[in-house]
């Protein structure tokens, strides 16, 4: 799993039938800090995640297809966390 931040949407007018009723995100990974890690993805909406929202993205086929309930759909990544705070303990690595 990763952190992100939902930075836009994508609008198509034709998705595969199993992406059907589902959003896809524009998401781009943060380290814990919060600053961007890595390019920008696209991940299916399991969660009605919105611009700005830091969220949990499933990075793994399987998970992510299960997650939005499409088992066997081209899915790679899907958001399936809002994240409402991060706490660290310091000095633990």
């Amino acid at each position: 799993m990763l952190i992100g931040r939902i930075i836009g949407d994508v609008v198509a007018t034709q998705k595969a039938a199993s992406h059907e009723g589902r959003k896809v995100l524009v998401v781009q990974p943060l380290n814990l800090d919060g600053s961007d890690r890595g390019e920008v993805v696209l991940a299916l909406d399991a969660v009605g995640a919105g611009i700005g929202e830091r969220v949990l993205i499933v990075t793994e086929g399987f998970g992510a297809m299960t997650a939005v309930g499409r088992t066997n759909a081209p899915i790679d990544m899907a958001v399936v966390g809002i994240i409402d705070s991060v706490d660290l303990i310091s000095g633990v690595k």
